[in-house]
Order: C-alpha cells, then structure tokens, then sequence
C-alpha cells in the first residue's frame, strides 16, 4: 500500500499565506513531496501592497509589486490552485470550491485577509472607488486619465479615511495632479491615522499642507452623487464638487470567514490560540486580519507587518504540530512605521529614530523590496530599481555642474529646463 502524502491546504495568497507557504515549500518533507502543499488563492498575481502607491506616481511598475503565483511557486513543489473558495466545512475537513470540486485536508490555514466595508451611504457603492486590490488601482488610474484628459480646467478629489491608506494616496494623489487639482482627506474622527505613534504625526500633516491637501476632521460623509460629496462638518451640512472619490475607512470579514463554524469576535475575526490555531480546531491554523489571538494582552495591527511574522511562526508550528513537538507561542515585534508621503518623500519611525524626506523615501523602498517574496524577483526588482536612482542621480549632478562652471551651456544640457 502507497502512503498518500500528508495534505496541508492554505487559504488565501496574500503575505499571510503566500509567505507561510514559502517558508514550509523549504522543508526537506515538502521537496520529497511527503508533505502536499496548495495555496488557494482566486487571482492570479500576488500583491505587494504596501508599495501599491508607486503605480500611482508611476514611480513602480505593475510587474515589480505584482508578480503571478505562477512565477513565484516556480522551482518549488507548493501546488497553486486558481479557484474562488464557497465555503470550508470544519467538521469533516472539507474545501468546497466555486467551480464545483472540493478538497481535503489534514491541516489547514486561513489567510483571506478582510474585504472594503462599503457603509449604509447613499450612493457609496455607486460612485466611489475602492483602493485595496490590483482592479481597483486600474479603475483608478482610468478615471484619473479621463480626468487629465478632459477639458475640465480643474478637479477635485476626495479620499474618504485617514488611516494609511488614506494619507499615503491622499499625498500620491496630490503630486500627481500638481497644480490642476485638489485632493480632500476626509475623517470622521480628530486625528489622523489615529493607530499611529503621535511622532509619524506631524510629519505627515507638513506633507499633506505642502501639497495643499484640504484636510476635513470631524466630517461625517452623509451621501455622495456623482459629481458631489456632502459631508457634515463643525456642526453644519455643506456640499462640494467632486469629480472623483475613494473609500479607504474600514474592512469588514468576508462572508466565507463568517459562516465558519468555530468561535469568532462580533465582528468576525476568528478566535485563535497564541500558537495560531482555532481555538476548536487544533489542526486549523488563521493568521492576519482574520485572526484574533485569545487570550492576548497586546493588540496585533491589520498590516503586512504583522502577517510577515505571523507566516514564519506559523511555518514553524505546523511542522512542530505534525512531528508531535511543542508548538512556539506567537510574539509581535514592531519594528516600526514607514509611510510614502508623496512622489520621493518618505517617513521611517523606528525604535525612537524618525527619518523623512527623500532618504526615508530611499530607504523605505530598500527595506521593502527586500521584503518581496522570492529572491529572484526581489533581484530583478532591486536591479531596476537601482538602475533608474543611479541614471537619475547622474543626471541631476551632470545639471548641477553645468550650472555652477558652465552657466551659458547650461540650458541645452538635457533635463536643464530653459528659461
């Protein structure tokens, strides 16, 4: 009789499961293929979002942040199975997929990472634009081309929600539309990425000023048209033209997550062990926004950040879970917060150290590139990226010696502009 290989099916491809997927595809069990690994997921590219900003500015291409599973998996024996799941039945350890076929399984792990919460707003869903997946950064770059296309003399944009999402696109958006527009952040509550350390803070409000974003705090978005957003603020209703919005204030589980039969918090996170798994079942681990760690004195945040960690202890536990060891308790380590404020202008606070401007810019690109998924890709993306800062570095010094020893040649040196 052929012993079958031990099944280990994972949920989701974001940085929760893609990189606990990577992390296992390293075992000697999984290269002999005793161990079967499939990750889930129904796109096709992954996607690096915390550099989903770049695309906007143009500053990164689509096919650095934004790789396929296909390409990634490549060399490795993980199993990518390009299918939407309808439903997981716990019980009897069963995967019910859209296209009809289901799948078994010995372990499990959940990472399908929340969905946009679209609020009870008159005319939300209808007019405004959501920011969190690859289509929606596309939707949003066609309306931004109709709108610089147009004849329309000026425009106006509105991001609802100053979390990062918010602050971070509010300070891209700006930068692209410069001068022919204006960008309005709006927040229900006083404060600004309310999450935060109070030292990312001020700095962020100084990038948002300098790009003469109208900040809106404690404005109530009460309906949106279509070329009109009212809100109410300091007391009164008022009215602005708006030529385009987008919703970034809130997530919310995905329906498959809240139909699970296991223990969940009101607002369907799933109730996990320090060590990851479902409280009910020990053979089903859940990581990212989707979990809750109980009990757990300390709050986790919904970021790449703590997904990251969360793949590798996961990556040791099921191992350690399947050989019968002991399994190694979860422990969150911030490192630390980096925004994109605009077009070459950053912000790094870590461990008391606050860093802005271009060099916050040049080292949060750094950190986070070494950060994608593979070393191949990690390679061909550093490459570019390091190719295009050295070109435009000797372009900028050849303009700067031009205006110091040759100021009448100056202007017919290339990238000098003529006055």
């Amino acid at each position: 009789m052929i012993n079958q290989p031990l099944k280990i099916c994972i949920v989701g491809g974001g940085f929760g499961g893609l990189y606990a997927a990577l992390y296992l595809s390293k075992f000697p069990q999984v290269k002999s293929n005793q161990w079967q690994i499939i990750l889930i997921e129904p796109r096709e590219h992954f996607l690096f979002t915390p550099l989903l900003y770049e695309l906007i500015t143009g500053e990164l291409q689509r096919w650095a942040i934004a790789p396929s599973y296909r390409q990634l998996l490549s060399g490795t024996n993980l199993q990518f199975c390009q299918e939407k799941v309808k439903k997981v039945d716990l019980k009897v350890r069963q995967i019910y997929l859209e296209n009809g076929h289901n799948l078994s399984y010995d372990y499990l792990v959940l990472g399908v990472g929340n969905q946009n919460r679209w609020s009870n707003i008159p005319g939300l869903s209808d007019h405004a634009l959501a920011f969190r997946t690859l289509e929606d950064v596309e939707n949003l770059q066609t309306r931004l081309y109709l709108l610089e296309a147009s004849e329309k003399e000026s425009y106006q944009i509105a991001v609802v929600g100053s979390g990062p999402n918010g602050v971070e696109l509010s300070c891209k958006l700006a930068d692209r539309i410069g001068k022919r527009g204006r960008v309005h952040l709006i927040e229900r509550g006083q404060e600004i990425l309310k999450h935060f350390s109070p030292s990312v803070r001020p700095a962020s409000y100084r990038s948002l000023l300098k790009r003469q974003v109208e900040i809106h705090l404690g404005a109530e978005v009460q309906s949106i048209g279509v070329d009109r957003l009212t809100i109410y603020e300091n007391n009164q209703r008022q009215t602005l033209p708006i030529d385009l919005v987008i919703w970034t204030a809130g997530t919310e589980a995905r329906e498959m997550v809240r139909h699970l039969d296991c223990q969940q918090t009101e607002t369907g996170k799933l109730l996990v062990r320090p060590t990851l798994q479902l409280l009910d079942y020990p053979e089903v681990f859940a990581l990212g926004d989707i979990a809750e760690i109980y009990p757990y004195k300390k709050t986790i945040p919904a970021t790449a950040q703590a997904a990251y960690q969360q793949a590798s202890c996961l990556a040791k536990n099921i191992p350690a879970l399947i050989r019968g060891k002991r399994l190694k308790s979860f422990q969150y380590l911030h490192l630390g917060d980096m925004l994109t404020l605009g077009k070459r202008e950053g912000l790094i606070s870590s461990f008391g150290i606050n860093l802005e401007g271009r060099l916050a810019d040049i080292a949060r690109r750094f950190v986070y590139i070494l950060r994608l998924p593979t070393l191949g890709h990690r390679s061909k993306v550093l490459e570019s990226w390091m190719t295009n800062t050295v070109l435009k570095f000797s372009h900028w010094l050849r303009r700067q010696v031009g205006e110091l020893f040759c100021p009448k040649i100056a202007p017919y040196i290339p990238g000098i502009k003529k006055n």
